[in-house]
């Protein structure tokens, strides 16, 4: 099945807390496949970005292998799969 950069998009955020794994390419060319969740709370200082991620089109994650925070580029993203079901991003 195939899902547009948008409805991939519209997906992630109609989620909230709940796990995703999404493929993309990073900003150094190598393809990322990421495990992770919106919503998290842990280790937020309250001190907040230098800038604001939607601006640039990516979306702050907690990569849940990795145990940190981790933006999503959606003009790079190739893959996304929610609840067993996977979808190419094109």
């Amino acid at each position: 099945m195939k899902l547009t950069r948008l409805q991939a998009k519209e997906a992630i955020y109609k989620l909230g807390g709940n796990f995703f794994t999404v493929t993309f390419i990073k900003k150094d060319g190598s393809l990322r496949v990421m495990n992770c969740r919106k919503g998290v709370k842990k280790g937020v200082t309250g001190v907040g970005l230098a800038f604001n991620p939607a601006d640039y089109d990516l979306m702050p994650v907690f990569d849940m292998q990795n145990d940190g925070y981790r933006m999503i580029n959606f003009a790079t993203i190739q893959q996304l799969t929610i609840n067993k079901q996977t979808w190419v991003v094109a």
